[in-house]
């Protein structure tokens, strides 16, 4: 018998309501500096200058409930608006937030407010070969799932998100395969800020994949996630930090906060800057003893 109580999503239960919402769409003025906050995993939230909220690929634990990869619950956050990149459990815990508006693996164009969201359809890793740990190929072995395009399941696919606020393009590239599909290119076009997911087990990207992205899309900053984070991330969860390749970049930069302000001159400014938030993550992680000395995962 399913649980009445607690099954789908809890909106019908959280305080907030759309008052912000109301306020933006009648045209608030975008006044400020694209925010952009790190939530561990590859969540991150992007604030505009108008003081809209998007949180993307806030994270939970394995749903069958056998092993974890995080230490605690993600944050009840409230945004404005949510959204995921795909139907992996690291990405998909939109039924964290307390948002306005949820988009669950968008394709296709949003515009609200300050803010326009390109969603671009396109497909998971699923060859990882050249990591420490291939998750697709194990997948395949040990259960009936198909992650192979054409005929993947819905778990391995995954959207690009091109964001647009402030002047700036910021992309998600979510855990997409590194060649994708026809006219994807295109529509991703010029990028200022890329999210990538970038960690010394190359879990989803070589660092050779990431230079020819990075060059492809000619990105003045590229920010990694989906890397270990002491306190946050298990180590069962086979991710290491982004330490080796920060340190392979002739121009990185290491975040002192889990919140750093974009502004546009500067952003254009830059010429391939490597920017990390190490374990800064926007909320308190449970503690467990000092702080490791990460280079021992890197």
């Amino acid at each position: 018998m399913s649980d009445k109580v607690n099954e789908g999503l809890w909106a019908w239960k959280q305080s907030e309501n759309n008052n912000r919402m109301i306020e933006l769409q009648a045209g608030a003025d975008a006044v400020g500096e694209v925010r952009l906050g790190y939530f561990g995993g590859s969540a991150f939230r992007i604030t505009t200058p108008a003081g809209l909220t998007l949180m993307i690929d806030p994270w939970r634990n394995p749903p069958w409930g056998t092993w974890n990869w995080y230490l605690c619950d993600f944050p009840e956050v409230e945004v404005d608006i949510g959204l995921s990149t795909h139907a992996h459990f690291d990405h998909d815990a939109l039924h964290r937030l307390r948002a306005s508006t949820l988009l669950d693996r968008l394709i296709g164009r949003f515009e609200f407010a300050d803010v326009t969201i390109t969603g671009i359809a396109d497909k998971h890793v699923s060859d990882a070969s050249h990591a420490d740990v291939d998750w697709a190929g194990l997948t395949r072995k040990l259960t009936p799932l198909e992650t192979l395009p054409p005929n993947n399941w819905r778990s391995f696919d995954n959207t690009i998100y091109v964001i647009e606020t402030g002047g700036l393009r910021i992309l998600h590239w979510g855990d997409n395969r590194p060649d994708p599909g026809p006219g994807v290119w295109e529509q991703i076009g010029q990028i200022d800020v890329a999210l990538l997911p970038i960690d010394g087990s190359k879990h989803i990207l070589g660092y050779d994949q990431v230079a020819a992205l990075r060059a492809k899309i000619g990105a003045k900053i590229v920010v990694p996630h989906h890397y270990f984070i002491w306190n946050v991330t298990h180590r069962a969860s086979t991710l290491t930090t982004p330490n080796e390749w920060m340190e392979s970049q002739t121009n990185s930069q290491w975040a002192e906060s889990p919140e750093i302000a974009l502004p546009r001159d500067w952003v254009k400014s830059q010429d391939g800057l490597a920017l990390c938030f190490g374990e800064n993550v926007c909320f308190e992680p449970p503690q467990f003893g000092a702080a490791k000395d990460s280079t021992e995962l890197a």
